[in-house]
């Protein structure tokens, strides 16, 4: 027995590794069947090569993990290229030093073996879990005998000879109590399973979980399978032949859909990889079939989910794979914040992560795949806009809380596709911005009208489609700072919302008829607003009288444009609410020149003897105006409601 002391610099390595080296604790899972199938990879590299050409191309390779409760052990075996007791020393004793990297070097000119691991401390994670882990291996060599390692997660270890027989590497893991029971029972056979399908799902070598049982449980569950039926009371034994053991299925998906060409996959084949990844039921609208081989390789497919609207509601999920190796979820490093909202899985065998390969090394790798992939979404997009433009407008209400999203968090995907943003009209058409302006802006500054809330602006909107014009629909939580947005970065055009002013369009020009001059004008709109002041209570109401071309109108109310802004920002940023007296609310009311109820107004709002008609009118048109506005508050509606009878009761 030959016994020896692991090469490192400091004796608390392996306490270290156990605490700190990796993020989740069932890593060490993902990490020991990744080095099984590293062993694979490479034995089949070097049957090809003829390096290995005593063992047959056609053997079956897989890796197996086994749960032994009894013994409270996990055994994780593969059939690859095993090592010899130097190889051993120089891969397992010396911590660091990453068998992966010295093959690769080996077979540098030779294309093809794809090697999971790059650290050599892939192997270590087991004693995260472990308090000793053995080795049973058999290197491929002819001649070679089979080795035996154990180590108690100090720095000592012992070697020698093992009864293992075939070819390949079976680690055993030595659980204690704290990891072979309760929530951290990795003995539970649902649990391991689970883990490794999370992380090995896709690996491209089969991977079977299996429990051991004791002979007598063996025994019992044959039992269980002879099945004997009874007809009358009469006992029938079932056929033996009739009984099939059901065949071990692996747990992995061997050939992800991401490594096909996107010309072999079928739509049908799409969406099922789609609801079994992500178990999701409802179909995509679309997807990115990603396939890039310079400067890096990356393989994946991006599915366009149906969104909610709010974006806080909103969830996607990129999972990230090195080598169908799962490394995590949604790493922004890599993918680009606004497609964290998709769904997906990128595949990047360069991607250069640290030794746990759950964290990004800083690499100018990964702002390339970061810009190949925003790219890509952005042909895509365009693409669908110009080749297929009925169906794009039909996905437009689902992606435009992504797109718009993704142009506020990146100039460039603006830039980009600028061109193939949507706005829905309250005609229910779907403009660009060029098209909706070219069609409904006529002045030097482009003004584009919104609609935020339907019902509580029904009232401007139909002043709106009576005189044939054309406003856009607005009415996410992000669109207040797209808007804000686009007023940046496209200075020739300005968005109003439908409430904030009344476009020249909905106007007469009554001035002229009446012969009233600006100034006579501007002097009866002061004396008509002190008198609403007085009445009203309300030192900052504004008050203006318009001649609408519609005249069942009688009065309406604006705010600014400013105190709009303000509010929709408040809703996404503050939760809704606003600090007292911030941001109050800047309201003009527009009364209707052309309408009976304002004219009557007009005639007598200066007579003194009339005072109290003039009051009831006054209130009556500020809470209608309101209420185009928004609800009123409880008593200001009750009040609207007892004057609402008064005035019936006046007319009867």
């Amino acid at each position: 027995m030959e016994k020896g002391n692991l090469s490192i610099h400091s004796e608390n390595i392996l306490p270290i590794i156990k605490k700190w080296l990796y993020s989740d604790m069932d890593i060490f899972a993902r990490e020991l069947v990744s080095n099984g199938v590293d062993a694979i990879t490479k034995l089949k590299k070097l049957v090809e090569l003829g390096e290995a050409a005593h063992i047959s191309n056609d053997e079956e390779y897989a890796v197996h993990v086994w749960v032994d409760k009894e013994k409270k052990q996990l055994i994780f075996e593969d059939n690859g290229i095993g090592m010899t007791a130097d190889e051993i020393k120089e891969y397992i004793n010396q911590i660091a030093f990453s068998g992966a990297t010295a093959f690769m070097e080996q077979y540098s000119s030779n294309t093809g073996a794809e090697i999971i691991g790059h650290f050599g401390l892939g192997f270590y994670s087991s004693f995260m879990v472990s308090d000793k882990v053995q080795i049973d291996t058999l290197s491929f060599k002819e001649g070679s005998t089979a080795e035996r390692w154990i180590c108690e997660g100090g720095i000592e270890y012992s070697m020698e000879a093992s009864d293992k027989t075939t070819r390949g590497t079976t680690i055993t893991l030595y659980l204690g109590d704290e990891y072979s029971q309760g929530d951290n029972n990795f003995l539970d056979i649902y649990k391991i399973r689970s883990i490794l399908l999370k992380y090995c799902g896709f690996m491209p070598v089969p991977i079977f979980v299996d429990e051991i049982k004791e002979e007598e449980e063996e025994k019992q569950d044959v039992a269980d399978v002879q099945v004997v039926d009874s007809v009358d009371g009469a006992e029938m034994e079932t056929d033996d032949e009739a009984i099939e053991t059901k065949q071990p299925e692996p747990i992995n998906d061997t050939s992800p859909l991401w490594l096909k060409v996107a010309k072999d996959c079928t739509d049908e084949e799409y969406k099922e990889f789609y609801r079994k990844v992500f178990t999701d039921f409802n179909e995509p609208l679309f997807w990115i079939h990603l396939n890039m081989d310079y400067p890096v390789r990356l393989k994946g497919i991006l599915y366009f989910p149906k969104l909610k609207h709010d974006l806080e509601y909103i969830e996607g999920q990129v999972k990230l794979f090195n080598n169908q190796v799962f490394v995590a979820d949604n790493i922004k490093e890599v993918i680009p914040e606004y497609l964290l909202l998709l769904k997906g899985v990128i595949d990047c065998p360069d991607l250069p992560l640290n030794v746990s390969r759950s964290f990004l090394q800083a690499d100018s790798t990964v702002k390339t795949m970061s810009g190949h992939i925003s790219k890509k979404v952005a042909d895509k997009l365009n693409g669908l806009f110009k080749k297929d433009r009925e169906a794009y407008n039909k996905y437009w209400d689902d992606i435009a809380p992504f797109i718009k999203y993704g142009c506020i968090k990146e100039r460039d995907l603006y830039d980009k596709i600028k061109g193939s943003v949507l706005y829905k009209t309250i005609s229910g058409k779907y403009k660009t911005l060029e098209e909706f302006t070219n069609e409904f802006s006529t002045s030097e500054k482009k003004t584009v009208y919104y609609v935020t809330n339907e019902q509580l602006q029904s009232q401007y909107i139909q002043m709106f489609k009576d005189q044939e014009l054309e406003a856009v629909l607005l009415h996410t939580n992000l669109d207040a700072p797209f808007i804000s947005y686009l007023e940046q970065y496209e200075p020739d055009v300005k968005f109003n919302r439908i409430d904030a002013d009344i476009t020249d369009a909905l106007k007469e020009t009554a001035q002229d008829e009446q012969n009233e001059t600006n100034e006579e004008q501007e002097k009866s709109n002061e004396v008509l607003q002190t008198r609403f002041r007085e009445i009203l209570n309300n030192e900052k109401l504004g008050i203006k009288t318009e001649s609408l071309k519609s005249s069942d109108i009688s009065s309406v109310m604006l705010l600014s444009e400013q105190s709009l802004r303000m509010q929709e920002m408040s809703k996404m940023f503050g939760g809704g609410q606003l600090p007292p007296g911030m941001f109050e609310e800047e309201l003009t009311m527009v009364l209707n020149n052309n309408h009976s109820l304002v004219k009557k107004l007009l005639s007598i709002h200066t007579d003194d003897s009339r005072k109290d008609d003039v009051a009831l009118i006054v209130e009556h048109l500020y809470d209608l105006a309101m209420l185009s506005h928004k609800p009123l508050p409880t008593e200001q509606m009750s009040k609207f409601i007892r004057r609402s009878n008064k005035i019936l009761e006046l007319v009867i």
